[in-house]
């Protein structure tokens, strides 16, 4: 097969001739109305196999199998007739042709931009918050003081998720609209979403029911990203998609897409159940999901001993790629991670997994079998950092960590002053603070409690407060007041 794209500086007749053909067809194929693309093709079917080029009728563009740069398209010109005329179609081709139709979105809508800066600003912005920003993050009233970490609450991809939403509402007015999950892991915006007439697909005996999305509705795909599966479903079908996935879990899939093409299976650190890493498990071919330093060490010491085979895939049942086989699988790894794990373990198991495989197989063979990119979000490790610099804080009695209890990084931060032997309560809206002086919170361990006392009565009493990436700061400001009217009712 010889590809235009290497073509050398001096060709012979027969190469130039093909190369020019390949692109009078890409641009017949682009320009062409939609109907007509299948005459071309039936036009095309009459040249000689010898110099034919592979495309599919069914689109404008070149067939993405073919699209070997880059993101742009490189025409393949058959050298022989009994070679098949089948380019392997990756998944990341697969993306890439989805994005490429009309009916994907993922710019959001300039000309409602305005209008949902203003909703984002006055639904989710709080002055009190402004003002402890430019107050060395403190405040004090009365006999209580909030230190608010410096870095906190919504990061950028959230953020742009939700106004992303907002316009797409704005945009498409009265027409249906869905979301694939929820926008974010903040159980109010969620209500928020719903409260404007976005519909949340619904979930039947575990999977995703899409029988009542029609070719004229709009769906949205969260900050979390979708399936590969969902966004072919969804293009198939012809609706409108808007996609807000984040940029960085997009950053994860191309790391992940790496690995493919360097025939390495991926090693994915995070929660097999997320909804993040359901989406980069779609990306990958061969894979393993380990939820922590444990589960990793698990896989390492298979690779360097061996072990039980049916026991490691019971084990991983749930965290598997389809047919996967550990003894088969394992001579070639490449790290991956869901972007709103700890960082610090995500490093660990890379350093683990980077020594077992340079025991397993020599330092020199190393690039060979392993290969990571750092893919951490940095929202999520500031946040991380800012937390680890507040408990250096003595002053601290205890800290309330606001955000969802579904929400990966908000439960990281949690465990951060719960490590080091701080109370810390993980609250999902400010209404766990009841005016009795009670808590409801989320452990680390994943139990709902209530505590009763919180605030001591007749002391002063000073805590620590940040939020997950997905919370807003007016929502944090709401859980501060609400301790400020408990304490003042003792």
């Amino acid at each position: 097969m010889l590809r235009t794209r290497n073509r050398p500086a001096r060709t012979g007749i027969k190469y130039t001739f093909a190369g020019f053909f390949a692109a009078a067809v890409m641009l017949a194929v682009r320009l062409a109305p939609r109907d007509e693309v299948s005459n071309i093709a039936a036009a095309f079917s009459r040249v000689p196999q010898s110099t034919r080029i592979i495309f599919s009728p069914q689109s404008r563009a070149v067939n993405p199998s073919i699209f070997v740069h880059a993101g742009r398209p490189s025409l393949s010109v058959r050298s022989t007739d009994t070679e098949a005329d089948v380019v392997k179609d990756t998944k990341r081709e697969q993306l890439k042709q989805i994005k490429r139709q009309p009916t994907f979105n993922r710019m959001g809508f300039k000309g409602e931009r305005a209008n949902a800066e203003k909703q984002m600003f006055d639904e989710f912005q709080s002055d009190v918050i402004k003002d402890m920003r430019t107050n060395l993050y403190t405040l004090k009233e009365g006999d209580v003081t909030f230190k608010l970490a410096k870095d906190f609450g919504f990061c950028w991809g959230v953020e742009r998720a939700v106004q992303m939403a907002i316009e797409a509402k704005m945009h498409y007015g009265d027409k249906v609209i869905h979301i694939t999950n929820e926008i974010i892991h903040n159980p109010v915006v969620n209500e928020r979403m719903e409260e404007m007439g976005i519909r949340f697909i619904p979930v039947v005996d575990g999977e995703k029911d899409f029988s009542g999305v029609e070719k004229d509705h709009v769906v949205i795909l969260p900050a979390f990203g979708a399936t590969l599966e969902e966004m072919k479903l969804l293009s198939d079908r012809g609706v409108q998609i808007v996609d807000t996935t984040c940029p960085w879990v997009s950053k994860v899939w191309n790391s992940v897409d790496k690995h493919i093409s360097s025939g390495m299976t991926s090693i994915i650190h995070g929660t097999w159940n997320h909804e993040e890493t359901i989406a980069t498990a779609s990306f990958a071919e061969d894979y393993v999901i380990v939820r922590n330093m444990e589960e990793a060490e698990y896989v390492a010491n298979y690779i360097l001993n061996g072990g039980d085979k049916a026991e490691f895939l019971e084990k991983f049942k749930n965290a598997v790629s389809k047919g996967f086989d550990p003894d088969k699988h394992l001579s070639k790894l490449g790290l991956a991670n869901q972007t709103t794990m700890y960082k610090k373990e995500t490093r660990a198991i890379g350093q683990m997994l980077q020594k077992t495989m340079m025991q397993k197989f020599g330092p020199d063979k190393l690039n060979e079998h392993y290969m990571e990119f750092d893919t951490i979000c940095d929202a999520t490790q500031e946040r991380q950092d800012a937390i680890h610099d507040l408990i250096e804080d003595k002053s601290i009695d205890f800290f309330v960590v606001v955000g969802g209890w579904d929400s990966s990084n908000t439960r990281h931060l949690v465990e951060i002053p719960d490590h080091a032997g701080i109370p810390a309560y993980h609250i999902d809206r400010a209404e766990r603070l009841s005016p009795d002086n009670t808590i409801e919170y989320r452990t680390v361990d994943g139990e709902i409690k209530k505590l009763e006392n919180l605030l001591p009565a007749g002391k002063p009493v000073t805590i620590g407060i940040t939020s997950g990436a997905s919370t807003p700061d007016s929502y944090v400001a709401d859980a501060m007041n609400r301790i400020k009217l408990m304490k003042a009712s003792l």
